[in-house]
């Protein structure tokens, strides 16, 4: 990319103005001043971070239906799944806690997913989505927000406590919370703002 006419590009972290370079498949560039992430190159990323999305909804659907594991104690059984977590903090009076579990670990998650496979989806088959603008900014606020690594730690911590008092039957939702971990990663890895940005511009200058 000639210098006089690359595209100039401003750090989020330390506001620092810089001139755009040519990178490679699968390389990154970094803010000169404060080494933040500036932006990837990142191969095929609509079809892939779409592909790891829609999986780990499908999954996610799955964590939260099925229960994450039962305890058995005397011949009796009790299941436990995530909303009924939820449901069961809130009764024992603990209103806040309840609410901070059930935005960080389904409510945010949903609707990340949710916009990222309708973002995605409609660029795919090159249509600009209404309000792509607001459902980026959306995303970039929230998705510090999503906690399914911290409950997925949580739920170990709690596994090993219960096995020492009680028997614990594993359920489908604890591999399906493990699996989705993965997902979310890789959907994290494959993503690349500055990709969909270009393909906006490109998308609107066919219609123009």
């Amino acid at each position: 990319m000639n210098r006089d006419t690359a595209q100039l590009i401003v750090c989020h972290d330390c506001d620092l103005l810089q001139r755009e370079i040519a990178l490679k498949k699968g390389c990154s560039a970094s803010c000169s001043r404060c080494g933040a992430l500036l932006y990837r190159n990142a191969t095929d990323s609509i079809n892939r971070t779409l592909a790891w999305t829609a999986a780990a909804f499908i999954v996610f659907i799955i964590a939260n239906i099925f229960p994450i594991f039962a305890i058995e104690l005397q011949g009796d059984r009790s299941v436990l799944n995530l909303i009924e977590a939820v449901s069961s903090i809130w009764t024992q009076k603990m209103q806040l806690m309840s609410l901070v579990v059930f935005v960080t670990t389904i409510l945010i998650p949903t609707v990340e997913m949710l916009s990222m496979i309708y973002l995605l989806s409609s660029l795919k088959m090159l249509r600009i989505p209404f309000g792509h603008i607001m459902i980026m900014k959306m995303i970039r606020v929230v998705s510090p927000w999503g906690m399914i690594e911290i409950l997925m730690l949580g739920m170990l911590v709690s596994l090993v406590k219960l096995t020492s008092s009680f028997k614990v039957i594993l359920g489908l939702a604890l591999w399906s919370f493990g699996l989705l971990t993965f997902l979310l990663a890789a959907a994290a890895a494959s993503f690349s703002a500055r990709h969909i940005w270009n393909l906006i511009d490109k998308i609107g200058g066919m219609k123009s």
